[in-house]
């Protein structure tokens, strides 16, 4: 079941298989344009690396793709184009994204995903697009009401 809501650039979409989030994931991989920045919000176990393996699966990554966690960022060349995968949980000052050198992969010819993005708001792109991935146990376990926002979106699904 994939129930389809859009108000003005912004598309909620409701899953209730990682099944189907990783393939939300895939459709907007295959629609990413170089230099964009995805930010994915959610708590933990949400489904954020499901959405993330599907993502790169879009763009034609073929190997295995996992939350970054401790490298912070992950790049992935096999696809038609690099893929930047952030998970910025543990940075304690956004200071260490200059160190990482984070405007390289947010201002270059690849695209970006990030999770936890709050983490670093005021380094993000004004027009990066947000990805918010919420569950509903009441609803279904495997429940995801995923919220996407951004000038990419509404020509993109």
């Amino acid at each position: 079941m994939e129930d389809r809501k859009k108000a003005g650039d912004r598309i909620v979409r409701e899953t209730v298989t990682p099944r189907a989030t990783y393939e939300l994931g895939e459709r907007l991989g295959r629609k990413a344009q170089p230099g964009q920045v995805y930010c994915l919000d959610g708590d933990l176990g949400v489904g954020k690396t499901v959405f993330a393996q599907g993502f790169a699966a879009g763009l034609g990554i073929t190997e295995p793709v996992s939350s970054p966690t401790f490298t912070i960022v992950q790049q992935y060349d096999g696809g038609r184009l690099p893929l930047y995968h952030f998970d910025v949980y543990r940075i304690g000052d956004v200071e260490e994204m200059d160190e990482i050198g984070y405007e390289d992969c947010f201002y270059g010819e690849g695209v970006c995903l990030v999770e936890w993005p709050e983490r670093i708001g005021e380094i993000l792109p004004e027009e990066a697009v947000r990805v918010r991935i919420e569950k509903d146990l009441e609803k279904a376990l495997d429940y995801r009401r995923i919220t996407i926002e951004g000038i990419a979106v509404t020509a993109s699904l």
